[in-house]
This record gives C-alpha cells, sequence and structure tokens, in this order.
C-alpha cells in the first residue's frame, strides 16, 4: 500500500494535450491525481466537473490536476471536449500507473466481484511526496475537500 508522507512513484504517461506527462515535469508544482473508473459515467463526471470548477483556485496555489483511468486518449479527448475540462486526462491502458498507485483491485457491485479501478485521489507536493491520500472517495464535494486541505497545508 501507499502511504502519506512517502514518495509518489514517477510515470510517463500520454495525455490529453498529445504529450508524454511525467510526474518529473511537475516539479515544483503541488499536483492533484485523481484516479477514476470511466469516462462519461455519472460519478465520474461530477468528479471531473467540480475539480474543473474549482480549478482557477487551485492554480492560484500553484497546483496542477490530472485525471488518470484506462480509458484510451480518443475516450479522453471526447470526455474533455464534451465537458470543456480545462486540466489534462491521462491515458493507462496497460494499467502500470494504476498498480504503482496500487488504485487497481477488486471491487463490488450489485454482488458480482470484478478488477477496477478504487477511485482515490492523491496530494503530492512540489519534492514529489505524498501529502494526503483519499481513498473509497465519494465524489459529492470531494473537490471542495482537496481545495479545502491544500489550502490548509499551504497555511
Amino acid at each position: 500500500m501507499i502511504k502519506e508522507n512517502t514518495k509518489a512513484p514517477d510515470f510517463k504517461l500520454p495525455s490529453t494535450n498529445n504529450k508524454l506527462l511525467s510526474l518529473k515535469d511537475l516539479k515544483d508544482k503541488f499536483v492533484i491525481i485523481y484516479f477514476y473508473p470511466k469516462d462519461d459515467t455519472p460519478g465520474c463526471t461530477i468528479e471531473a466537473n467540480d475539480f474543473n470548477k474549482l480549478l482557477p483556485q487551485f492554480k492560484k496555489l500553484n497546483c496542477e490536476i490530472f485525471g488518470i483511468s484506462k480509458d484510451n486518449l480518443k475516450s479522453h479527448d471526447k470526455f474533455k471536449e464534451k465537458y470543456k475540462l480545462k486540466f489534462d486526462l491521462l491515458s493507462d491502458e496497460e494499467l502500470t500507473v494504476l498498480k504503482k498507485f496500487k488504485v487497481w483491485g477488486k471491487k463490488k457491485f450489485m454482488g458480482r466481484e470484478f478488477m477496477g479501478i478504487l477511485r482515490t485521489t492523491f496530494l503530492i507536493d512540489k519534492k514529489g511526496k505524498i501529502l494526503r491520500i483519499w481513498e473509497n472517495v465519494k465524489v459529492k464535494d470531494h473537490a471542495k475537500e482537496v481545495l479545502e486541505t491544500l489550502k490548509e497545508i499551504q497555511k
């Protein structure tokens, strides 16, 4: 299990800005990485839209936001365009980063067990250290809670 106050695993993934994005590229910024199950599904749409609405406030705090799922870039591009998301989505079709961050695991839905993405958010500092982890995220007011935590940390 990944723990708070440890170094975040580095990664390189394709993003909706047509670049390979690495955590190393983001040094000197706070980073929110939220892992979500699937583009354009109800909970994932609420979560993305809530982070998008608060993005200007995150930017004022020198913080970048990225969503990661196993959807391909074509799906991410459609999702980003449909909801006018102003942050990039990263594609992990091979599950490499999902497994590094320990967010690929057993889920239950309607009595059925299956493997999938465990909705989780990480707050990472300017030096790549994980400051906070939210597991089993409930999307309602989650982005606001993450923003409040970031403000508190920066006091």
